[in-house]
Parts: C-alpha cells; structure tokens; sequence
C-alpha cells in the first residue's frame, strides 16, 4: 500500500510540508509506503474547461499535471495539504485538482446528451483514501479544509480524519515554526494511524 502527500505550499520545506512529512514519517514507520509531491517549482495550468478529456480520456493541457495524475491514480491513499491563502486552497493546488477530478470523472464514464440522467459509476479515485490538511497562522481554516473535503467526496474517495480536524496552526509573521505546534503533530501522527488502520484492512 502507498500514501502520497501533495504538498500546495510554494515554500519548501515550509510550515505545510512539515505536517505532511509528520504523518508520511508515521505512516512509513507503520508500513506504509509514502511519497512526498511538492507543486513547487511545478507548471500546472487550471483547467480550460475544453470538455476533451470527456472523449481523450487525458488531459490535453501538456505541463506537469500528467505525471501527478499518474501518481494520484496509482496510490491507495493521498494527503492533500494546503496552505491558507484568503481562506482557500493554493492556485496550484486547485488547479491541480479541478483537472485530476473532471479528467477522473470522464475516464470512468461518459458523457450523455441533454436528455438523459446520469447514474455515474465513480471516478479514476473511487475508493482511495482521501486526508486534508491545513495549515494557518490563525483564522481561514474552515473553508480551506473544506475545499478539500468537497472534492474527496464528490471523487467517490473514502476520507480519513483524525481526533481532531487535521489542522496545523503556524507562520505567525511568516515564520516556519509548525515544530512549536505540539497539538497539531499529534493529530497527523493520529491521523497516519488512522488510515493505516484502513489500508491494512483493505489488505484482508
């Protein structure tokens, strides 16, 4: 089994990527095999809305997105962190997921005309597990996460939580301080274990 944690930040090594690394560090010393995916230094476009993925089946934009949606597709389980810009999600990371959603809602299915209702049969990531995390100096947390609630829930993903909502709280003043953050690693560590619980089931 294998968990990807894509990290939205534009800073490596950053506050976001510390609570991934924390909960990919627990996965892989429970026996999980992680990645870590920066979109820093990545060019990903929004999507264009040009509807030809729905008879490619793929994304007709070339940049980097083809490599990542590979990597969505083929892992069993993947963090989704972000951190919070005017209470959303990072540009790259949207984009990132408007098309690996919409490209994964045609490869399953196809399109019908005007006429007809739709009884979809999932998406490309039907049944992986799905994690937001988030990461704010103070307020803005809600909504963010949420985004990345919305979009594992409308892509037919099993979504993991922890005992608290999977939220880190730094940067004051721009610091990278989420070390400080004592609550907050332990609720990615909480929630690693969580979702081992649940490949490990998988694996019966």
């Amino acid at each position: 089994m294998k968990v990807i944690g894509i990290c939205g930040s534009p800073r490596e090594k950053g506050n976001t990527e510390f609570f991934i690394q924390t909960t990919l560090d627990k996965l892989n010393n429970n026996g999980v095999e992680t990645e870590l995916i920066r979109l820093k230094g990545k060019n990903i476009s929004g999507c264009n809305g040009c509807y030809r993925c729905v008879e490619k089946k793929e994304c007709v934009i070339e940049d980097d997105f083809q490599e990542l949606f590979q990597k969505m597709m083929s892992a069993d389980g993947i963090l989704l962190g972000s951190p919070v810009y005017h209470s959303s999600i990072t540009p790259k990371l949207k984009g990132l997921l408007d098309r690996a959603g919409f490209l994964g809602r045609w490869v399953a299915n196809e399109m019908k005309d005007n006429n007809s209702g739709y009884q979809w049969k999932g998406s490309a990531f039907s049944g992986k597990l799905v994690a937001p995390i988030t990461v704010a100096r103070r307020a803005g947390q809600n909504f963010t996460f949420a985004q990345l609630l919305l979009w594992a829930t409308v892509n037919d993903c099993i979504v993991v939580g922890s005992n608290y909502w999977n939220v880190g709280v730094a940067g004051t003043s721009g610091k990278i301080d989420a070390e400080n953050d004592i609550e907050g690693i332990g609720i990615m560590e909480h929630l690693a274990d969580n979702m081992t619980y649940i490949l490990k089931q998988f694996e019966k």
